[in-house]
């Protein structure tokens, strides 16, 4: 064997014993950068998550609005035993936490798991003002009536379990955006009703209906197309 195939065979060798070497060393580095990354996930999370607990909470029945899995296009009515805060704030984030944690059948989810409730506002004159992740738009199954269901079961759990409520103000990442994913149009408010306690499914055609109500940092805004009259007095979709 001559010199030069020796000295080639010796270089893959080398290779190869400083390849098992390093091998586990990479695989625990990439191992725990994945841990990390998950853990930071985990705690940007728990940060931003709004808590779940006040001094003043008491157990009661929240009227949840889901998927109807019997009805396509339409919201069911579900009673769920929650410990609630007498404050309308905290009890707004609390509900909209529990709406985005989601019913125990996936397919009656309205929201994506990932989009986390950053912040709930109550403004003068009964309006809600509900701040989620951007999750809430990138995440939304594409399609008018799965965007509908979405913005129509926010609105009615916040209308069903907190009085006064009179408008809604949906923002994403604390900023207005123009739509939720694509479709539905967030640049207004939408009007409250609280839905009749014997409702047990209504169509996407009967949700809150947008209005071009100025919002408070501006005078002036676009009118939002609304459709003919829905069921429920002033809702109607987009």
């Amino acid at each position: 064997m001559s010199r030069r195939w020796k000295i080639v065979i010796f270089a893959l060798a080398a290779l190869v014993v400083a390849g098992a070497i390093y091998w586990p060393v990479l695989y625990r580095r990439v191992a725990g950068l994945k841990r990390s990354t998950a853990t930071g996930e985990a705690e940007r999370r728990t940060v931003l998550e709004p808590p779940l607990s006040t001094p003043t909470d008491q157990p009661v029945t929240a009227r949840m609005f889901w998927a109807s899995t019997a009805l396509p296009g339409t919201l069911d009515e579900t009673d769920v035993q929650l410990k609630l805060s007498a404050d309308p704030v905290e009890r707004g984030k609390q509900l909209l936490a529990a709406l985005v944690a989601g019913p125990s059948d996936p397919a009656k989810r309205t929201l994506p798991p990932e989009a986390t409730p950053l912040e709930f506002y109550l403004l003068p004159g009964g309006v809600a003002v509900a701040d989620f992740s951007s999750a809430l738009s990138t995440d939304m199954p594409s399609g008018i009536q799965s965007e509908q269901l979405a913005v129509e079961s926010i609105a009615d759990t916040l209308a069903a379990n907190i009085p006064n409520l009179q408008r809604l103000k949906i923002l994403i990442d604390g900023q207005e955006a123009k739509t939720l994913a694509g479709h539905i149009d967030l640049t207004g408010y939408f009007v409250l009703h609280a839905p009749p306690a014997s409702a047990s499914a209504r169509s996407s055609s009967g949700g809150p209906a947008a209005i071009d109500s100025p919002s408070p940092d501006r005078q002036t805004e676009t009118p939002i197309p609304r459709a003919s009259a829905a069921p429920r007095g002033e809702h109607g979709t987009k």
